[in-house]
């Protein structure tokens, strides 16, 4: 059996059923992606799930499985094509259109107001390495200003879903026992529309914008329409770099919109995935670390996600 839960913030509602999946030995998926409520849970609770067989499996939306899935996708090219992993990765995206749920909104803003009381709290929500407990790999790009990425040919600003992504993807690489290396650098960035001057002016106002900030946001069960949810999409390129300047691409699409459409078909597929497809030892763990192929072929079969190398 799996709990499936998308009840959140799970900073305030999620700690409980957690805890009774660890003690049960029951498998567990969420949408979580409040990494300060993450960082407390794999410390208090990723040996109990060891010792009890419960797998835990956090972030089966689209934060995180088409980045922590692609960047995956893109190694393993790497490997097989040079023999070794990708030193850098660059994920960037290049097209998404869909709005944010309410749930989505009240973490974003739980999670703020966490920091603004703990400064604790907001030093974890910069690290990149706050999910890999003993680890911390080399400096990061920062991702925190428009800059002109000669790889994409343009200007690229912050991606609000970077903060919790890249943490993931850090967490599955030092789960795995580090496949793309302890060296290992990656950031996420969205590509602003238009080149030249009109880039670079879409590059600043993207980086103005703040979707989390203010009062007016959806509240907790509201979001986009079933119209707007069947004219969502997104696709995100995921660049290996290697020390030769050689690079490869996995590019992966969405066919709905990410909040909602896509998520509710990943979360679904990673849940069956987890419970049919594949084994594992208890703990607390990322979609990457515990069933990357079989949960990329589910996603191909039956969630409209592709994931292609070039």
């Amino acid at each position: 059996s799996v709990v499936l839960t998308t009840v959140g913030p799970y900073q305030l509602y999620g700690g409980e059923l957690l805890a009774a999946c660890v003690a049960s030995g029951t498998a567990y998926v969420d949408l979580c992606g409040e990494p300060n409520w993450m960082h407390d849970m794999i410390a208090a609770h990723h040996d109990a799930a060891k010792a009890s067989g419960a797998r835990i499996v956090f972030s089966c939306g689209f934060d995180s499985i088409p980045f922590d899935l692609g960047v995956w996708c893109v190694q393993q090219a790497a490997i097989a094509k040079w023999g070794r992993p990708a030193p850098r990765v660059k994920g960037r995206v290049r097209k998404m259109q869909g709005t944010f749920s309410g749930g989505t909104f009240a973490s974003g803003k739980a999670t703020a107001a966490a920091a603004a009381r703990n400064p604790s709290v907001f030093k974890l929500l910069i690290d990149p390495f706050a999910l890999t407990p003993g680890f911390e790999g080399p400096s990061q790009p920062k991702g925190m200003l428009p800059e002109y990425d000669e790889t994409v040919g343009g200007w690229v600003a912050p991606f609000v879903m970077a903060a919790i992504n890249t943490k993931n993807v850090h967490r599955t690489n030092f789960l795995a026992g580090h496949p793309y290396g302890t060296d290992f650098r990656y950031d996420e960035m969205m590509v602003a529309p238009g080149i030249g001057d009109i880039g670079k002016a879409a590059a600043e106002a993207i980086a103005k914008m703040n979707p989390m900030g203010g009062d007016k946001g959806p509240a907790p069960g509201e979001g986009p329409s079933k119209a707007e949810r069947e004219a969502g999409f997104y696709e995100i390129d995921f660049i290996a770099e290697m020390s030769t300047g050689e690079t490869l691409t996995c590019t992966v699409t969405g066919d709905r919109d990410p909040g909602y459409g896509s998520t509710s078909k990943m979360i679904a597929e990673a849940a069956l995935c987890l419970i049919r497809d594949v084994g594992g030892d208890g703990g607390v763990w990322t979609p990457g670390a515990l069933m990357a192929e079989p949960l990329k072929a589910r996603l191909e079969a039956n969630a409209g996600i592709m994931f292609k190398v070039r």
